[in-house]
């Protein structure tokens, strides 16, 4: 399973989207859309999009926190990352940092695919793919946007 995932886009969706995109099972957008016309764009370049809430997003009907189980593993979409691990997630899937992140705390595994705009502390933009085998095994790339 192929999840295409990006952040803080802040009304900005990166010009080769589809390609990006191409070839992904679903599309997970962790917050700070702000323009909620990006959605539908994002929801015509083909896979089921799940989004969450961000800090600076209007559209009080997306919520702040999804958890979702594939492949066996139990995954939590946020905007703003936790300050601790949370109990029962095996992966913790955020935003607004707008820097990449792939670390391990407490067990959980915390994963940022940077952001579309305004990139901070000198990443470039980015956006990132996961990658879910059926055992449950994890492939993470963040992708640099030019």
């Amino acid at each position: 399973m192929k999840i295409f995932v990006l952040a803080d886009t802040h009304n900005h969706l990166p010009a080769n989207i589809e390609v990006l995109a191409d070839g992904a099972d679903e599309i997970w957008h962790l917050g700070d859309v702000c323009a909620p016309s990006l959605l539908e764009t994002l929801e015509n370049v083909g896979p089921p999009v799940t989004i969450v809430r961000g800090n600076c997003d209007s559209n009080f009907e997306w919520p702040l926190v999804i958890d979702l189980k594939r492949n066996g593993l139990c995954f939590r979409l946020v905007h703003i990352p936790p300050d601790r691990a949370p109990e029962n997630i095996d992966v913790v899937l955020h935003g607004h940092t707008h820097v990449p992140r792939n670390e391990r705390r407490e067990g959980v595994l915390f994963l940022n695919p940077g952001c579309v705009t305004r990139p901070n502390r000198g990443a470039p933009a980015s956006v990132a793919n996961l990658e879910i085998a059926e055992d449950g095994k994890l492939n993470w790339r963040t992708i640099a946007l030019r």
